[in-house]
């Protein structure tokens, strides 16, 4: 038992266990849950184009219709999160979404599938709040930026196992349904390893201290395989008074802002190429398993992407390296839009446009969970991917009306990738401070324990 040291500090400056390592590997499935979950409809888009004989614009409706449920999701559930702990908030998304994806199989309507879906990314937006803090507060301070690239990663890895099944068996055997049963099945399956493996986070127990606070801190360090401690960190009347409404207090508001303008305008592009890349493909004369398999293609350059991203994060600076992705998002995504109908140069293309857009997210997920103390962090990252997630919304509804408009899908590309380009110029006013949080164009501080080290810039 130690009797001095704050459980925080332990967990930051101690080599990283087993117990914690799998926690990590939890939250980089349960990303891949997300990722799936929202491509799910990427994948059965043309299945159901054909079944209910939708326009394009229409179709663009039912694409975003679980992006409107994730940002709700996001902004509301990030809350939360910091309100009521991490545990109990991931464990409540997968039964929702479990439970979004089974009914989305009894549609009979565009109207009712929409329904669903917006269920459905109810839960993902909160799972994406969550685990983006979890996977923060149980990694150490040495190889936290690698761990929440390597949780970002699942997301891709949903979308290139998925599309693999999708593919190879359920499109080629089932109808569209299939893709929601088998999403359904997989989700209910992670529930029994969040409750066995993932204890709640010291980080938000200690900042919190809830009845019993100090029992739990220790329950969790023992779980984690860390000394456990004699007495509760004194949180000052000050400290006290924090609330989540603090991500728009002075010293944060510019912060959020920036943040979230940037998550934005880059999701406005990144999700032009996973929602329409299927839907594009098939439009050219390509099989739906086919356009599944481009698909998949980008969901592996984006899993690279991210992997390299966290790797390159040891040699450079945070911001720097997260604007330089960014532009070359905008550069493979424009070029991905003059492909011409050559099935193995588009997944090339749209593997090298993944590759880049991943890393990207990566980038900003990162330094979203420096931007924020302990008592916000689930709150902060909620709110810039709830808000964030309107350009997940915009993307596929844009596409859609240029299409209809006869734009060309070079122009179309070319106007969806610009998200990117302005992303980087947004984090061009963002300023890192290498021996705290993250700080904007107003002085932040953060009292001992709260905030989270970020790399050099």
């Amino acid at each position: 038992m130690n009797n001095a040291t704050d459980p925080r500090q332990i967990l930051d400056q101690s080599e990283m266990t087993r117990a914690m390592i799998i926690v990590v590997i939890i939250t980089v499935f349960l990303n891949a849950m997300d990722g799936f979950d929202v491509l799910a409809i990427s994948f059965a888009a043309p299945g159901i184009a054909a079944e209910w004989g939708i326009s394009n614009a229409a179709l663009g409706f039912v694409l975003s219709a679980e992006l409107v449920g994730m940002a709700i999701g996001s902004i509301f559930l990030g809350g939360v999160g910091d309100k009521y702990g991490r545990r109990p908030t991931v464990l409540g998304c997968l039964v929702v979404m479990s439970l979004g994806m089974f009914m989305a199989t009894t549609a009979g309507s565009p109207i009712v599938l929409c329904i669903w879906r917006v269920l459905t990314g109810l839960g993902i937006g909160g799972m994406l709040s969550v685990t983006n803090a979890t996977v923060a507060e149980f990694s150490n301070k040495r190889w936290r930026s690698l761990c929440i690239s390597f949780m970002v990663i699942g997301y891709p890895l949903g979308g290139v196992f998925g599309g693999d099944i999708a593919q190879r068996w359920l499109l080629v055997n089932f109808d569209w349904r299939s893709v929601f049963y088998f999403g359904a099945i997989v989700c209910g399956a992670m529930i029994p390893f969040v409750y066995f493996l993932v204890p709640e986070s010291v980080h938000w127990l200690t900042r919190k201290q809830p009845e019993n606070a100090l029992d739990r801190i220790n329950l969790s360090m023992s779980k984690l395989g860390k000394p456990t401690v004699a007495a509760l960190p004194e949180i000052n009347a000050e400290e006290q008074k924090k609330s989540v409404g603090d991500i728009f207090s002075k010293t944060l508001i510019v912060t959020t802002l920036l943040v979230t303008a940037a998550y934005f305008l880059h999701i406005t592009t990144f999700y032009f190429i996973l929602k329409w890349t299927p839907k594009i493909v098939a439009d050219m004369g390509f099989a739906a398993a086919a356009a599944g398999g481009v698909l998949k293609w980008a969901n592996i350059g984006g899993a690279l992407g991210g992997m390299t991203f966290g790797i390159l994060t040891a040699r450079f600076g945070l911001k720097p390296l997260t604007i330089a992705i960014l532009v070359l998002t905008f550069v493979g995504v424009t070029v991905f839009g003059r492909t011409p109908a050559d099935l193995d140069r588009m997944a090339l293309l749209a593997a090298i446009a993944g590759f880049f857009g991943n890393a990207g997210v990566s980038g900003l997920y990162s330094i979203v969970a420096y931007a924020f103390p302990t008592h916000v962090r689930a709150t902060g990252t909620g709110f810039v991917i709830g808000v964030g997630r309107a350009g997940a919304v915009l993307a596929p509804i844009l596409a859609g009306f240029l299409f209809d408009a006869q734009k060309g899908l070079p122009t179309v590309a070319l106007v969806l990738a610009a998200g990117s380009l302005l992303a980087a110029i947004v984090l061009i006013f963002l300023k890192l401070d290498s021996d705290g949080p993250i700080k904007a164009t107003v002085a932040q501080t953060e009292p001992q324990g709260e905030g989270l080290a970020v790399p050099a810039s």
